[in-house]
């Protein structure tokens, strides 16, 4: 290799590291703003940890692909560190719940209830979580996940692609299913999650993720459909999720 040509990897690195560059360079002055963008992202207001299907590429988002994932993550609820005790359990009342969980009108979040009983999960409840996925909530999730592919970034390489403008990471479009699920009834662990990726999403459009319960598994698990939608309606994940209901930590 001479010292005067340039390898497409070189390239691509070139480009991912002033990608990140730039878009850390707007958040340098907005920190905490990130920081409840991307907790906004997810539904959640408080601190909280939320583990989600993980994995989506360029293929996957353009519906090319598909995700699985399995293992015990917290899908659903936040506590304060005061709270939460040693050995791993959460206490949090209803009213606590509640007000983590509720919409928040500013933020442009909307939730949606059809259960039958507010206090356990039965087969055929559903639960509808819609807001806008805008440029601070995709540079919060990039810097968050780690997430630094141009595609979603930079402009002048998204021109470039298939896709003719940046769009919104795979996995933060699917980290509102995950949203949904923390309204459910109780503590709401995720199992596993299948999602299909049906088309690209463009940045400051409103999604709306809807979850409902297809089957009572036993043992206090659940299957259910688990889809998004864009403002047109349009499905733009389709999937169905496991999940653990603990009904004591609600």
């Amino acid at each position: 290799m001479n010292g005067g040509s340039t390898t497409p990897y070189a390239r691509w690195l070139r480009t991912t590291t002033e990608t990140w560059a730039r878009a850390t360079g707007h958040m340098t002055n907005g920190v905490l703003e990130a920081n409840r963008a991307v907790l906004a992202a997810y539904g959640f207001d408080g601190a909280g940890t939320s583990t989600d299907a993980d994995g989506a590429t360029a293929s996957a988002e353009s519906g090319v692909d598909s995700t699985e994932t399995n293992g015990d993550g917290t899908g659903a609820g936040t506590a304060s560190p005061d709270s939460v005790d040693p050995s791993g359990s959460v206490a949090m009342s209803a009213t606590t719940k509640a007000a983590h969980l509720a919409g928040d009108e500013e933020a442009g979040w909307d939730v949606e209830y059809d259960l039958d009983d507010e206090d356990a999960v039965a087969v055929g409840d559903s639960v509808r979580f819609s807001k806008p996925v805008d440029e601070a909530d995709v540079l919060a999730f990039a810097r968050a996940s780690g997430d630094t592919n141009p595609l979603h970034l930079d402009d002048e390489f998204a021109e470039g692609t298939r896709f003719g403008r940046r769009i919104v990471h795979g996995t933060l479009v699917s980290g509102l299913i995950s949203a949904a699920l923390a309204r459910l009834p109780g503590l709401t662990i995720y199992v596993s999650q299948d999602v299909r990726f049906l088309r690209p999403v463009d940045i400051g459009g409103r999604l709306t993720a809807v979850v409902t319960v297809d089957e009572d598994l036993g043992d206090a698990r659940y299957k259910l459909s688990t889809d998004v939608f864009d403002a047109e309606e349009r499905p733009v994940i389709e999937g169905e999720a496991v999940v653990l209901v603990d009904p004591e930590a609600g």
